[in-house]
């Protein structure tokens, strides 16, 4: 199984995979990738573009509550894990290692949520969804969780709500290479430059998001 992610909006429907290796996790349809997952298969442009479109309608719902409430002390992602109550400890756990790890984003328990977890079977494994509207989730798969580290695969997820990528060639101690170094790797913690790369991503990609929304007004 492996990792994956899926993207639905108006006028674009597709379902894209995170982990393409042979020892990734989740599914991916045809048209996404090779029919015959090969070694040093690094995804596609349509897996890519469906994580940024994951990131940019988290990112736009935030910058629209922050344009609202301008003097809020911290920059805070909000999200609802009601839904998945299985994993509300592998939940828990991946918000404190992100929340450990940068400086400039937080994610938070609360309501009016800019993204929430979900829970159930999927021969697709896990993913991560949006319909281009802000009103992201994330889907946990039950079979998925048991066979490979449940707090690697939800921190893993949660990454793409910060603005990760995938790279799935990357060694165990890379979160974002999903389930490529096979189901025997646990590490549920970013690396160094994973955690820059979230704090530069909340940094400038906020105030361009807020520049927009203040335009817009």
């Amino acid at each position: 199984m492996r990792f994956s992610m899926r993207l639905s909006m108006p006028m674009l429907s597709a379902a894209v995979g995170l982990g393409l290796t042979a020892a990734a996790l989740g599914a991916v349809p045809a048209s996404a990738a090779p029919a015959t997952p090969v070694a040093g298969y690094n995804g596609s442009a349509e897996e890519a573009k469906a994580n940024q479109a994951f990131f940019d309608a988290v990112l736009k719902s935030v910058a629209e509550k922050r344009a609202a409430n301008p003097k809020a002390a911290a920059v805070t992602v909000v999200y609802n894990a009601s839904s998945a109550p299985t994993f509300s400890a592998e939940i828990a756990r991946s918000t404190q290692i992100w929340n450990s790890s940068v400086s400039n984003v937080k994610l938070q328990a609360g309501s009016n949520a800019d993204f929430t977890y979900r829970e159930g079977n999927d021969p697709r494994g896990s993913y991560a969804s949006t319909d281009g509207h802000g009103g992201g989730y994330i889907f946990l798969d039950y079979a998925q969780n048991e066979e490979y580290d449940s707090t690697r695969v939800t921190a893993h997820e949660t990454g793409h709500v910060l603005g990760l990528p995938d790279h799935y060639e990357g060694p165990c101690s890379e979160l974002m290479s999903g389930g490529g170094p096979g189901p025997s790797c646990t590490n549920p913690n970013p690396d160094a430059q994973e955690r820059a790369r979230v704090d530069q991503l909340w940094a400038n990609g906020l105030a361009k998001a807020l520049a927009k929304v203040n335009q817009d007004r």
